[in-house]
């Protein structure tokens, strides 16, 4: 069974995928990223906090996922967007599929977007808020975005430093 979610962005576009994540709302700015592969490391990049990351390249998670390529304690990004996720990855580091690691990271993400439209949607309307859901209507996923701090009002350099000092 093929698990719906929705891409609401602020201005009410929405998209229809599967949900490849976690079971919960994400929210933050979308932003895309043009790399065949690091996908790991995106999202665990602090540079990425507060932003749902939309992968341009069309098969996403087919090295797995590795402790090894993490680039921070946690994952920084607030959702990943993919055309299409590998469920079969092939990679002799490769520990986990990453719908299983967005999962146990309570990352939400979806799948079947067609990320290289909305892409050129993001670069034509400059940045725009949206939401990852799997469990809202479309409408009520929007009327809880707009409710949302915009990504300028959030410290986000604060929520991505360490607490105590390096020695």
């Amino acid at each position: 069974m093929i698990d719906r979610a929705l891409l609401v962005l602020a201005d009410g576009t929405v998209f229809e995928g599967e949900s490849i994540g976690a079971p919960v709302r994400g929210v933050g700015e979308i932003v895309f990223n043009t790399s065949m592969t690091g996908y790991q490391e995106i999202l665990t990049d602090p540079s990425y906090a507060g932003q749902i990351v939309v992968m341009t390249y069309p098969l996403i998670g087919n090295y797995g996922t590795s402790e090894a390529d993490i680039e921070s304690r946690r994952v920084q990004a607030a959702g990943l967007v993919v055309r299409e996720v590998c469920d079969q990855p092939s990679h002799w580091l490769g520990t986990a599929r990453l719908r299983d690691y967005l999962r146990a990271r309570d990352v939400p993400a979806i799948a079947g977007i067609d990320t290289r439209a909305l892409t050129r949607r993001i670069r034509s309307g400059g940045v725009i808020q949206g939401t990852i859901t799997s469990d809202e209507a479309g409408e009520a996923a929007l009327a809880r975005l707009h409710a949302e701090p915009s990504y300028e009002e959030i410290d986000f350099v604060q929520r991505v430093t360490t607490p105590a000092t390096y020695s």
